[in-house]
């Protein structure tokens, strides 16, 4: 009978710490969304169709049960508040050598072999897939779709293709640009990135692993560095003490025996390496091309056929209006000008100024921003990269002037003019770029397009719309 009383002690002890711990972890609140979790999924479910269309997933039952496994554990331990009936999660791997993962709305999640192959250990890629899933859960993807436009989910779709096959493109391939809305669903907010950072973090350790493996995760792939750094990291900006926040978070989350490398571990990093090399991404969209699975296309001044620009077009309005796209960037131009609703572009343009060609929008008058690759990591080598893959899309590009320094968002930019005929309507034109470095391995650029003997007046309308331009991070 004496050992009752301590026994009741330490079970009431043993309750009071469980619920103080719990108490001290950080409440993940899902962001407002003004879309349903069931537009999530046929979001996510015609996305993957398309992912599955131009990169290659790798077809080895060994490795995709372990990685099933893994992401299942993590899966089942999302809170029951942010549980979605109609969510189904799977988990595949695609066979390219980037260091890489991304997760679509409803479930979808691909994890590169890159990623795995550099992994030091099982946490730290369990880390990664934490991270993934908890953007799913809290709906970062259509959340932030929500603050930046009327888009459809038919858009979005193509949206989220063009930020995921040309964001991880080192060179041009499709345009190889990531455009506006396209960005909303894997360059994610800072708030957005802490939030699945600690999310993340809880669920490893519900799942048995050691949290503080996500902070051991940023310290492995940024060692790979490379040119201009791991996809991940280029697609998931490092918020400013990132490390310190998940050491901190993981304070709160006590794990008795984490789950250190299993064997299952082990024997898929020997597997990989017993197969042939994994081929770039970009080298896979260019062998699905090949198949059929894409097509190369052109800037939104080209094309041959179609419903091409048509109509008189009013002078730009004095009286401008601000668009935010996708939490990425904020812009102002003028009233009169629509928002085209494409699915790899962010373009405005009036009314007469704009059509379609072979399924493409396309425009005489308007702007275009919208991001590109800075492998270079330096503002004019790329910028001169930016042009000459311009140029192969558009034969009768020709530069007309050197370069000007100009300021964009505070930031150090490049602005030339350069000369074209508009393949729609036979006309000459003058297009005007404008490019800055806005960090993380990406070349933001506007290009200003107007009739040749129209441009000098459309010249500083352009000029107001990128000094309009804000950056969200």
């Amino acid at each position: 009978m004496r050992h009752q009383p301590r026994t009741a002690t330490t079970t009431f002890l043993a309750v009071w710490l469980s619920a103080a711990l719990l108490a001290a972890q950080t409440k993940v609140t899902p962001p407002e969304n003004k879309y349903t979790p069931a537009q999530d999924v046929q979001l996510g479910r015609e996305a993957a169709a398309e992912v599955e269309s131009q990169l290659p997933v790798l077809r080895d039952d060994a490795v995709t049960s372990y990685i099933e496994g893994i992401g299942e554990r993590l899966a089942a331990e999302i809170p029951n508040d942010l549980q979605h009936s109609e969510f189904r999660y799977t988990f595949k791997v695609v066979n390219v050598r980037e260091i890489n993962a991304f997760a679509l709305p409803g479930g979808p999640m691909y994890l590169n072999r890159g990623m795995i192959e550099k992994a030091a250990t099982e946490g730290e890629m369990a880390s990664v897939m934490a991270h993934e899933l908890s953007h799913v859960a809290l709906r970062h993807g259509t959340a932030q779709a929500s603050k930046a436009t009327k888009y459809e989910i038919g858009a979005l779709a193509g949206a989220v293709i063009g930020a995921i096959i040309g964001g991880n493109l080192g060179t041009v391939v499709s345009q190889g640009a990531q455009f506006g809305l396209g960005t909303a669903f894997l360059r994610f907010s800072r708030d957005y990135e802490r939030q699945a950072d600690l999310l993340g973090a809880q669920l490893m350790a519900r799942a048995g692993y050691d949290p503080r493996e996500m902070a051991n995760m940023f310290k492995t792939i940024e060692k790979e560095g490379g040119s201009g750094g791991p996809e991940w990291l280029k697609s998931h900006p490092n918020p400013a003490n990132r490390q310190a926040a998940i050491l901190k978070e993981a304070q709160s989350l006590q794990v008795d025996n984490p789950i250190r490398d299993s064997r299952g571990f082990e024997q898929t990093k020997t597997r990989l390496r017993g197969m042939s090399p994994a081929p770039t991404t970009e080298e896979a969209v260019k062998n699905a091309e090949r198949r059929g699975g894409t097509t190369s296309g052109r800037t939104g001044t080209s094309g041959r056929a179609g419903d091409v620009p048509v109509g008189r077009v009013e002078p730009p309005s004095t009286r401008y209006t601000t668009y935010d796209e996708g939490g990425v960037f904020r812009v102002a131009v003028p009233a009169n000008w629509r928002e085209l609703q494409d699915s790899d572009t962010v373009t405005f343009a009036p009314e007469g100024g704009y059509g379609t060609l072979n399924g493409q929008n396309v425009f005489t008058h308007g702007i275009q921003i919208g991001l590109a690759r800075n492998e270079a990591h330096n503002l004019q080598t790329a910028t001169n990269e930016l042009v000459a893959a311009f140029a192969r899309g558009n034969p009768d590009l020709g530069r007309a002037t050197g370069y000007q320094r100009v300021t964009v968002n505070g930031r150090p930019g490049l602005r030339t003019t350069m000369t074209n005929v508009n393949e729609a309507t036979g006309n000459p034109e003058n297009i005007q770029l404008v490019t800055t470095d806005v960090g993380n391995g990406d070349l933001l650029y506007a290009i200003g397009v107007a009739p040749r003997d129209q441009f000098a007046a459309y010249r500083q309308v352009f000029d107001r719309i990128v000094g309009s331009i804000r950056l969200a991070n």
